[in-house]
């Protein structure tokens, strides 16, 4: 299997396969010819790769490129599982990670923690040699030095070497002088800040790096085994999902798995996005539900990214989706804290033991709840091939009923309300809390459990309408499957928007380019160019295009528009800076096909039944459609429950959902 970089000049796929491994499922969808199969299994938590091989054995077809969104990097740091690492920063500079920025995610918590350092004290090291801030060597070191101090992080049993060394984004020399002394006697995993986060800002770029060489060895040993199981089964080509909605080979993804952080949220938006712009709608909220978390953005006519992610209250700078999580997922527990108030989430039953109706696990949760109020049931998950135990979701229940009147429906009720607020809070975050109207907003709702939750959400915000793509369910796995093979990089130039600067200014784009054309392999790819602009004495600045040559007044004045919309205000008056260079390479893949060929449902003969749910207190007669029996232009009035192998969604009373001409249903109050 090819792993260099140049697998970009193979012919266009047939044949290609995207797989989302959650927390709860792993999510498979098989593009062939113009046609969609798709699948869906638990996740195996202790080895995720096996449910992959498992998925790839059941579809019975081997894809030319699989595009995998992994949450391995991701779990590592949750967990705490990453590997033993040791950190080379310049002398003087050894607390860094412990002390940072100092900054508190709130303000007014008076008892605020902040996590242990992924480096214990005792493995960061000190390099006496030393650079300016222009990249000049100050102090050069002793290759000696270099030697003792790889040689003491193996001897402390560090597994993993991180190097960042003060302003080594202007010059990585010194950091590279680490890479050959490692590799001629040791196996550490050696990640240098120069090539993960080649930007200024010290405590950023060391926590980057640090993060990289934390995740690096466990995502490198996965991704080796995913490779080799892959390739035993006749695919050719693995690609791993970024952050930031694009895909990489296994040889950049190994490198650099800090860029993999929220490869699957990623996906799932990227997918979203595609879907809602074919459906004639730009302006949406993104709502993705599945077992373990709720993942949501607001794309105003494009994909949000942002330039810097936190994982369990780790920062990384990173090119993103601008992606709000939290733990809210059919899988979230509910239960009674010691105030005897009602708690769902974030702790999750996961794909093992899973909810009590999967009929392993003893915990109530959010997918119990929708069984006992009749929204899921008689015939199970997945087309039936997963039942579900109502019996025993029951049982799990009966530690809140007593909270409840002894009523298990109203109980369940109170489950499903607490979930929604917690969801709400976070559609909240990316459309109020950042100026936005959601009343001028489409909610996109897609994941396993996200149709089934959309319409209360859409209410409580006053949302005009919901939109539930054809396939929700797997829809994180179409994002992947039509993802595009990208890279970014970027190069710090610290110097005023002005004439004199033009020349170091092409030289950094000129730089950023050649590195990134090289991660992807093709010297023919699409590239993008940006600017991190702010005015003088800023410390935070904000990315601007670069259409063709470098205008500086066009630059200055979209800086001040970019500034007016972001904060209510700008200053013409004040001087601009130039922080960094961004660049974006991209390979387009089949992404246009398979989202078109997604988008397509095609009509059953289907009897409908009719089941007793409850809404409110209140038990109703409601119809059960099977999705595919819903042609072009059908309407739906609630209350309904539309089925299908993937998802469920629900119709509620005074709502009506209609089948656009995209196999899309959507959804609006009467």
């Amino acid at each position: 299997m090819a792993t260099d970089g140049s697998d970009t000049a193979h012919p266009p796929m047939t044949v290609i396969l995207g797989v989302d491994v959650g927390g709860t499922f792993t999510d498979f969808l098989l593009w062939r010819d113009g046609a969609i199969e798709i699948h869906k299994r638990p996740s195996t938590p202790d080895d995720p790769a096996r449910a992959v091989m498992e998925g790839l054995n059941a579809l019975r077809t081997v894809p030319d490129l699989v595009i995998h969104g992994s949450t391995v990097a991701t779990n590592a740091v949750i967990e705490r599982r990453g590997a033993r690492t040791a950190l080379v920063t310049t002398e003087g500079f050894r607390d860094l990670p412990l002390i940072g920025r100092q900054t508190r995610s709130d303000l007014y918590d008076l008892e605020a923690e902040t996590p242990m350092p992924l480096v214990p004290r005792e493995l960061c090291f000190e390099l006496h040699g030393r650079l300016r801030p222009d990249g000049s060597v100050e102090l050069a070191p002793d290759h000696s030095e270099i030697r003792n101090l790889v040689r003491q992080a193996e001897d402390a049993g560090a597994e993993s070497l991180a190097v960042s060394l003060l302003h080594s984004y202007a010059n990585p020399a010194l950091e590279e002088l680490f890479e050959p002394v490692a590799a001629s006697t040791t196996e550490l995993y050696v990640s240098l800040s120069s090539r993960v986060s080649p930007e200024y800002r010290e405590d950023e770029r060391t926590a980057t790096t640090v993060l990289n060489a934390y995740v690096g060895p466990v995502m490198s040993r996965y991704l080796r085994e995913l490779e080799d199981g892959v390739a035993t089964r006749g695919v050719e080509r693995l690609h791993v999902m970024q952050s930031d909605g694009g895909a990489a080979d296994v040889r950049r993804a190994s490198m650099l798995p800090v860029a993999t952080l929220l490869s699957g949220p990623a996906a799932g938006v990227a997918g979203a996005f595609a879907v809602a712009k074919r459906a004639g709608f730009r302006r949406v909220v993104t709502f993705d539900m599945g077992g373990t978390s709720t993942d949501v953005a607001l794309c105003d006519g494009a994909i949000p990214t942002r330039s810097e992610i936190v994982i369990a209250g780790f920062q990384a700078h990173t090119a993103a989706v601008d992606v709000h999580t939290v733990g809210a997922g059919g899988g979230s527990i509910a239960r009674l804290d010691t105030g005897g108030a009602l708690r769902v989430g974030p702790q999750s039953a996961g794909a093992d033991p899973g909810p009590a109706a999967y009929g392993r696990g003893q915990a109530f949760t959010v997918t119990d709840a929708q069984v006992i109020l009749g929204r899921l049931g008689r015939d199970g998950l997945l087309g039936g091939a997963m039942r579900l135990d109502e019996r025993r979701a029951r049982v799990a229940a009966s530690a809140l009923v007593h909270a409840f009147g002894g009523d298990p429906h109203t109980a369940a009720q109170a489950v499903i309300d607490v979930a929604t607020s917690n969801i709400e809070r976070a559609l909240r975050v990316v459309s109020v809390q950042r100026g936005y109207d959601p009343r001028d907003f489409t909610l996109v709702a897609f994941g396993g459990a996200g149709p089934l939750h959309a319409c209360a959400l859409a209410e409580a915000l006053d949302m005009p309408r919901v939109l539930v793509p054809a396939l929700p369910g797997v829809l994180a796995a179409l994002g992947a499957a039509a993802s595009d093979l990208t890279a970014t990089r970027t190069r710090s130039v610290l110097c005023p928007l002005a004439e004199a600067s033009l020349g170091a200014l092409h030289i950094a784009f000129d730089a950023a380019i050649a590195d990134a054309l090289d991660q992807v392999g093709d010297s023919s790819a699409e590239i993008t160019r940006a600017l991190d602009l702010r005015y003088a004495g800023q410390s935070y600045e904000l990315a601007i295009p670069v259409d063709g040559a470098l205008d500086l007044a066009a630059l200055r004045t979209a800086l001040d528009a970019a500034h007016e919309a972001r904060f209510a205000h700008h200053d013409p008056a004040a001087p601009v800076e130039v922080v960094n260079a961004r660049v974006i390479v991209r390979v387009p893949g089949e992404g246009a096909a398979i989202i078109a060929t997604a988008s397509l449902t095609p009509a059953a003969l289907a009897e409908p039944a009719e089941r007793e749910v409850w809404f409110g207190g209140e038990r109703l007669a409601t119809r059960v459609l099977p999705r595919a029996s819903i042609a072009s232009m059908d309407r739906i009035g609630g209350p309904a429950l539309i089925t299908q192998l993937d998802s469920t969604t629900l119709v509620p009373p005074g709502w009506t959902a209609i089948a656009d001409g995209e196999g899309n249903l959507i959804m609006e109050r009467v």
